[in-house]
């Protein structure tokens, strides 16, 4: 690739000093008619300053070889032609400095105003001194963060939609039924109307918790809590689910485990998910372990939750904990570990997901013992 005085010129390769606006090489009449004008003003403009310094020039020679000043003021005609040839100077220096400042600043403008339109791909090349660059590269940051915002928007919007559908098509359909008389208006035909309008609910309920999270904005009513009890407790509450699929459930806790200052109702909340999800992927026949235990890595204790099921695929693995990602034929909305997730560290803590395909899942995560931690 050949080497030009900005750089590779390569198929993509675009002059730093040409218009943003107009494509380059120039294509169709129109474009050529903008690369005219636009060398017309270039050329204009060089001329102009070619013969300012002509005549700047030409006025220092004078001055010099004719004294400026035949009435005894031989001395003073040289200092005036180089102070206005200085200025001549300065004037052109200060005007290409102004030109250099202002089309960077003029593209940040433009951008900022395409940004504030709603549209969230306006980029801006770096260009110009250092502190504009920076300016530049945090403008561009914060575009592309609005942009992914943007797009998690939307997908959060056409998830919630989806999961609504089913449970909405249910109720109606059923409803519909019932008041044209196809339906009898008995108990069999109306459980499942309320069935459907509490899952409706619990995502509802689902969603505000991980909005308000996610915010920053739960509200934590801490307590110390034995590290033991809430491992119990959660085991005590799905051990007879566990039994009715044929599922071992065991729980295991570190002795003398110290106390966490915590929410007991929020983080049973996500012993209670990571435990929904172990049971619902695990196979009559197998075991779920929950364990409490001293955290190696830091002040804090390590709760895990460890399968035998199919585990997690590779692609999806480092998605486990995003919005209404799940595997293929998974019951639920997907909202569980985003949840847990939000909800540990909400407490400060950390949460990781270690999976092979085949050999089972174990979701870990950890709260430290300090409240400032």
């Amino acid at each position: 690739m050949p080497e030009g005085r900005w750089g590779p010129r390569g198929p993509g390769f675009r002059p730093p000093w040409w218009p943003e606006n107009e494509p380059f090489p120039p294509q169709g009449p129109r474009a050529w008619r903008g690369a005219r004008r636009h060398f017309a003003r270039r050329l204009f403009i060089g001329v102009a300053l070619f013969l300012l310094l002509v005549f700047a020039a030409n006025a220092l020679a004078v001055a010099v070889f004719s004294g400026f000043g035949r009435h005894g003021h031989r001395g003073f005609g040289p200092v005036v032609a180089i102070l206005g040839f200085g200025l001549i100077v300065a004037l052109v220096a200060a005007g290409r400095a102004v030109r250099r400042l202002a089309r960077p600043v003029g593209a940040l403008m433009e951008a900022a105003d395409r940004v504030a339109a709603g549209d969230y791909d306006a980029r801006v090349p770096e260009r110009g001194q250092g502190e504009l660059r920076r300016l530049t590269r945090s403008f561009n940051a914060m575009a592309q963060r609005l942009q992914a915002h943007e797009e998690q928007r939307r997908n959060l919007l056409a998830d919630v939609a989806h999961e609504l559908r089913t449970p909405l098509s249910v109720i109606q359909g059923n409803a519909e039924g019932m008041l044209d008389g196809l339906y009898p208006m008995d108990r069999a035909h109306l459980v499942p109307l309320l069935e459907e309008a509490k899952v409706m609910s619990r995502l509802l309920d689902d969603l505000h918790t991980l909005s308000t999270a996610e915010a920053g904005a739960l509200r934590l009513h801490t307590e110390p809590v034995d590290p033991g009890t809430l491992v119990e407790d959660a085991a005590d509450a799905f051990r007879a689910a566990a039994q009715s699929v044929g599922v071992s459930l065991e729980s295991r806790v570190a002795p003398s485990l110290l106390p966490l200052e915590v929410d007991p109702t929020r983080i049973g909340q996500v012993l209670a998910n990571l435990l929904s999800n172990a049971l619902r992927h695990t196979p009559s026949g197998g075991s779920v372990l929950i364990s409490a235990e001293p955290d190696s890595g830091r002040d804090g204790i390590a709760f895990a939750v460890t399968d035998a099921g199919s585990g997690i695929p590779a692609d999806l693995l480092p998605h486990v904990f995003d919005r209404f990602v799940k595997a293929s034929g998974s019951g639920g909305a997907g909202l569980g570990l985003a949840i847990a997730k939000s909800l540990v560290e909400a407490h400060g803590g950390t949460i990781t997901a270690h999976s092979s395909p085949g050999e089972g899942t174990t979701i870990r995560f950890t709260i430290p013992t300090r409240a400032d931690a």
